[in-house]
C-alpha cells in the first residue's frame, strides 16, 4: 500500500512539473505575441502545489519570470516542500 502511495506521489509531481513547464512556456510565447496572459497566481499555484521543479526549470529554459523575487521564493519552497514528502514517502515505504 505505501508503494502504491509513493508512486502516486511521484507520477502527480512529474505530471505537475509538466504541466508547470508547458504554462511557462505558454506564458511566454503569449507574452512575446501580445496576447491574453497566463495569470501569475496560476503559475504560482501550479509551481507550489506540485510541479515546483518544472517550474523553475520554466523559468531557467524560457528565460521567464526570472526576474520576479517571489516566483523564485515560491518555486524553491515548493521543491522544499514536496521534496520532504517525498522523503518521508520513501522512508515509510521502506520501513513498514
Amino acid at each position: 500500500m505505501n508503494l502504491n502511495i509513493l508512486a502516486a506521489y511521484a507520477v502527480f509531481l512529474i505530471i505537475m512539473s509538466l504541466l508547470s513547464a508547458i504554462l511557462y512556456k505558454a506564458d511566454k510565447i503569449k507574452s512575446k505575441k501580445g496576447q491574453w496572459r497566463i495569470k501569475e497566481k496560476t503559475l504560482l499555484c501550479f509551481g507550489f502545489f506540485g510541479g515546483a521543479l518544472g517550474a523553475l526549470a520554466g523559468m531557467k529554459l524560457f528565460r521567464h519570470k526570472t526576474k520576479h523575487w517571489y516566483f523564485w521564493i515560491v518555486n524553491i519552497l515548493g521543491v522544499v516542500w514536496q521534496t520532504g514528502l517525498l522523503i518521508c514517502l520513501i522512508f515509510r515505504a521502506f520501513n513498514s
